[in-house]
């Protein structure tokens, strides 16, 4: 119960985080219709939003974020502990109980998000608009990816039954290949003594 507790907490909190940034920018990025824009600002909009798509959208979160999201979000499922079901969402994003490199990266991509922010919020019109307009377009296929994600892998543990068995530390991979290799997403699972880290080979 408890580790189910954990799984839908974590799942919850990283969508709802996403999908919260996704309206409170789509606000911002919806007044490039009240500006009188030239031409050349709808190709730089065009070409900014596809570009975004494919590089925050599918490569970040739909090849990366979200399995690793899913994957941890399961290990927790079967491996309950207090604290880190108290603290799914940040458990899920890499933020605690992961190796060294994970937290490094999910850290170093936490400051470059707030550089970020602070670099759009001082662009004048209509390029903040436009800015923020690819960041939503990614921000909404990660949180769409990271939604089916999560459940389509949770729905594969029910159906194996490997669910509800207990994983050590380690977590061996023959359970989790079966889901995570899949047709297209070559992912492994690496464990560290009392660590987890999923990464893409």
């Amino acid at each position: 119960m408890l580790g189910r507790i954990g799984f839908f907490w974590g799942a919850i909190g990283v969508v709802g985080l996403l999908l919260t940034s996704v309206v409170r920018l789509s606000n911002i990025a919806l007044e490039f219709l009240h500006y009188p824009a030239q031409t050349w600002h709808y190709v730089v909009l065009s070409v900014w939003v596809v570009f975004m798509a494919y590089s925050e959208g599918y490569k970040g979160f739909q090849q990366a974020f979200s399995p690793r999201v899913a994957a941890r979000l399961l290990w927790l499922q079967n491996n309950p502990k207090p604290w880190l079901v108290l603290l799914a969402p940040l458990f899920a994003m890499g933020f605690v109980y992961a190796s060294t490199k994970r937290t490094l990266i999910s850290f170093t991509i936490l400051i470059m998000v707030a550089v970020f922010i602070f670099i759009a919020l001082n662009l004048p019109q209509p390029w903040r608009p436009i800015l923020d307009a690819g960041v939503v377009i990614g921000l909404l296929w990660g949180w769409s990816a990271a939604r089916r994600l999560s459940f389509r892998f949770w729905l594969s543990w029910q159906k194996t039954g490997l669910a509800h068995r207990r994983q050590s530390a380690e977590m061996p991979t023959s359970g989790w290949s079966m889901i995570l290799r899949g047709r297209r997403g070559p992912w492994c699972i690496r464990s560290l003594p009392g660590r987890l880290d999923i990464a893409s080979r």
